[in-house]
């Protein structure tokens, strides 16, 4: 899916790769796109009628699946991708040609996979992809929660927050968003499990 441009092949050329690099390398070759976008087409708008067409189903889940792996909001993940080259590419946007998703739309994604279980049903293709090629050992579960920062703002068009979003406290801070508890195999170091909450629910022990 992702192309390269010449600008992007002489950099990557001349540049060290970092352990983002090798990081974002790793989840490409073990991520089954095909199986993904195939699982999530029925649920994705089709972008029929009046308003801005949908960005493409896997260019979107590419940088939902990047903004789970580094723990950024949604507005992170849209800096990010303006930021780094290595999301960049991952992602597969040229910013020459084209912007980048911004994080409302971002935002409508995770809740269209929210509403349709979806999230599971990701972990479940990519955990079916790995134990084909015999790479999920689980002798051993970690699991850690990550707040996703939403916007706390009522200036919006309903003038209200969104009712499935909560605080939570971390610490002596409070924080307004959606909680992540991702659960990785303690010998592998693999992600296996991804749920996301309301920012005030307890985390997921099992």
């Amino acid at each position: 899916m992702t192309q390269t441009t010449f600008s992007d092949a002489e950099f990557t050329h001349k540049k060290k790769q970092t352990r983002r690099d090798r990081f974002l390398a790793e989840i490409e070759a073990v991520t089954p796109w095909p199986a993904l976008v195939a699982a999530l087409l029925p649920y994705y708008p089709k972008g029929e009628g009046r308003g801005r067409p949908p960005v493409g189903l896997e260019r979107i889940l590419r940088m939902y699946i990047a903004q789970q792996c580094f723990g950024l909001s949604d507005e992170g993940i849209e800096d990010a991708i303006h930021d780094s080259q290595a999301i960049r590419g991952f992602v597969g946007i040229d910013l020459t040609h084209e912007p980048a998703p911004d994080a409302t739309t971002l935002l409508k994604f995770r809740r269209l996979l929210e509403k349709h279980n979806l999230t599971r049903r990701i972990f479940d293709e990519i955990n079916g992809h790995l134990a084909s090629k015999g790479l999920m050992m689980r002798e051993g579960n970690i699991v850690d929660a990550t707040l996703i920062a939403a916007p706390p703002s009522t200036k919006n068009h309903d003038e209200k927050r969104d009712p499935e979003i909560h605080q939570s406290k971390k610490g002596k801070n409070w924080f307004f968003g959606m909680k992540a508890d991702i659960g990785v195999d303690a010998r592998s170091g693999l992600t296996h499990t991804l749920v996301t909450t309301a920012g005030n629910v307890a985390a997921r022990r099992n």
